[in-house]
């Protein structure tokens, strides 16, 4: 496929607006070999959804393969502190181990655990939006989007108040490394970020097995399941995971997708005069315009797409965001409509992959985005926002409101 056809995720007009691109991408077929990142873009629904539960797929390879047998180098030895926190976390992992850690990971973080959670949630939306609020507006990322789920996956963990403000710059730094073709600083950058979260979150384990709390990493230390627990180094790579997949997606769809209702005014004012429709408003701004707009997979034994043979030791890029806007699958996929009610949109995953944190993302959306509709009836755009350069995880630079 040629690069200039569409799909360019390095340039600030594909990070602004992918969709048209995405477009042009499912009308020249299923599967596009993408030099570039050297990947194979998969822009349909059905075949995105289809292969996030096929298990001649994995995010990891290394069960089965060494680096040298599935065609692959290994990464340079000084990105290893980034790798082994990564590649210890659920979202790295395939079965067995994949199973086992999930399975004690379920036992710690429950529905209960979420539903427990629902009165912290509401009590901080409300401190931040009333902050905003007394400031007659300012950016809505930076006041409410960003600090509300970090706020809240810090409180579940048992992370001190005075600590907070180390957890977004580890998590943006470690973040950058799920971009196509990170460059060195970037990486650096990760590892340095890596070895930091790591060693803070080893001493918070340390403490609360000798002093045991009602919070998360003391369940996790005490989750076990017919004489297994998690290691040390899984239960590092938990939290971790469970802050930066824990908030990321949370902060872009609250950003974008207060962006998208401004855009769409009369979406916006129904959504005011209704608030029975928030649940199902939430829904449709994950899928209008995706948190995350792709999501990798390695290609552990030859897959077939429409006639295209996709060898072993590929690399699969799902596009998530063209999944989501699929004619084929969504009724005028183009436009924002908070009454969609057919919307099996996949910007939580599927398989077994799909978000562990799901319901608590729905919760904390719920909860900022109905806090602002009723504390803020008349926030309004300020000024045109620009977008960070990610395209994988992507998401404004800030969003500036008045009240």
């Amino acid at each position: 496929m040629d690069a200039n056809a569409g799909f360019d995720p390095w340039s600030p007009q594909s990070v602004a607006d992918p969709y048209p691109g995405y477009a042009r991408l499912r009308a020249a077929g299923r599967a596009h070999w993408f030099e570039p990142s050297r990947q194979w873009l998969v822009p349909h629904y059905e075949d995105v959804r289809a292969l996030l539960r096929d298990r001649r797929l994995g995010r990891t390879y290394l069960h089965r393969f060494s680096h040298e047998e599935f065609g692959r180098t290994a990464p340079p030895a000084a990105h290893e502190p980034f790798h082994v926190l990564n590649g210890h976390g659920l979202l790295d992992l395939e079965p067995p181990d994949h199973t086992r850690i999930r399975r004690l990971v379920s036992k710690a973080f429950t529905p209960r655990t979420v539903e427990n959670l629902a009165p912290v949630v509401a009590r901080l939306a409300g401190e931040l939006v009333d902050d905003l609020i007394a400031a007659g507006g300012g950016d809505l990322i930076g006041a409410v989007a960003e600090p509300l789920p970090v706020a809240v996956i810090a409180e579940m963990l048992g992370i001190p108040a005075a600590d907070r403000k180390l957890l977004r710059p580890w998590s943006a730094a470690i973040c950058g490394m799920y971009e196509l073709n990170p460059d060195e600083e970037t990486a650096r950058s990760a590892v340095r970020a890596s070895l930091d979260f790591s060693a803070y979150l080893r001493e918070l384990i340390a403490d609360r097995r000798a002093r045991p709390g009602d919070d998360l990493i003391s369940a996790l230390v005490l989750a076990h399941d017919e004489g297994e627990r998690l290691t040390e180094q899984e239960m590092v790579s938990t939290c971790v995971l469970l802050l930066n997949a824990g908030h990321e997606a949370t902060v872009n769809t609250t950003g974008n997708g207060w962006w998208a209702l401004f855009r769409n005014p009369g979406e916006l004012a129904a959504l005011r005069a209704d608030p029975g429709l928030l649940p199902g408003a939430i829904e449709e701004l994950m899928r209008y315009d995706t948190p995350l707009q792709l999501f990798e997979r390695w290609v552990l034994d030859d897959i077939e797409i429409a006639g295209t043979v996709i060898p072993r030791g590929s690399e699969v890029a799902l596009l998530f965001g063209s999944a989501n806007r699929d004619p084929a699958r969504f009724r005028a996929p183009d436009r924002l409509d908070i009454t969609r009610t057919d919307n099996p949109h996949i910007s939580l995953g599927a398989g077994i992959h799909y978000c562990l944190g799901a319901p608590l993302a729905r919760l904390e959306l719920l909860a900022s985005f109905g806090t602002l509709l009723r504390r803020a009836p008349r926030l309004r755009l300020v000024t045109e926002p620009e977008w960070k350069p990610g395209f994988v995880i992507r998401g404004l630079r800030e969003l500036l409101v008045a009240c």
